[in-house]
């Protein structure tokens, strides 16, 4: 682990070699699992501000859900995370003709209906963050359906911090990363990654 400010960086976002291979995985983080999306306190209100953005392109199970119970659900663990349709999918997840699944709140940022990328755990998978009161871990989560991911990862020479440089800047900031990058040059020169 290396320290950058208030965080904890695991070694492995910068040994792991890592590119998400949609054509690959088919978007399958939006649907395994045992839990809805991790959600910070402050995107609950950004996920019911999206939702009329969102609502006509969500399946009708997922609109059930969400009449039910809201965008979000306590976990076992106590968590806060996105509502799922069938213990499984994302309500957010939208199922396409290429047997793809994508975010249907991504999708409507793209098509600049909203401001709202996505949820911040979403946007740095696989990456997943834990509070540990005055630090953040910062771990990289390894999982069977990202096989691809690192074989394209590996081929492009591409480390898993790189990859997701644009969630790390937005959720830690520009001088955070830069001072991440400013570490790993430094471990790189004395040999130690």
């Amino acid at each position: 682990m290396i320290q950058i400010q208030d965080t904890l960086v695991s070694l492995d976002l910068i040994t792991e070699k890592f590119v998400c291979d949609l054509s690959s995985c088919h978007g399958c983080c939006c649907v395994e699992g045992d839990a809805g999306a991790p959600v910070e306190l402050d995107e609950i209100a950004q996920l019911e501000e999206v939702l009329p953005v969102v609502w006509e392109s969500l399946t009708e199970e997922a609109k059930d859900v969400i009449h039910q119970q809201g965008v979000v659900y306590a976990d076992s663990q106590g968590d806060l995370v996105t509502s799922i349709v069938r213990g499984r999918d994302c309500v957010f997840a939208k199922h396409e003709a290429d047997g793809c699944t994508y975010c249907a709140i991504e999708r409507a940022y793209r098509a600049g209906k909203t401001k709202f990328y996505k949820p911040i755990s979403c946007h740095l998978y696989p990456v997943r963050l834990t509070n540990y009161g005055a630090y953040i871990a910062v771990n990289y989560n390894k999982w069977d359906v990202c096989k691809a991911a690192l074989l394209l990862g590996q081929k492009s020479d591409m480390p898993l911090y790189r990859f997701l440089k644009e969630p790390l800047v937005r959720k830690f900031g520009q001088e955070w990363y830069d001072e991440l990058e400013l570490v790993v040059a430094e471990m790189k020169k004395q040999k130690m990654v």
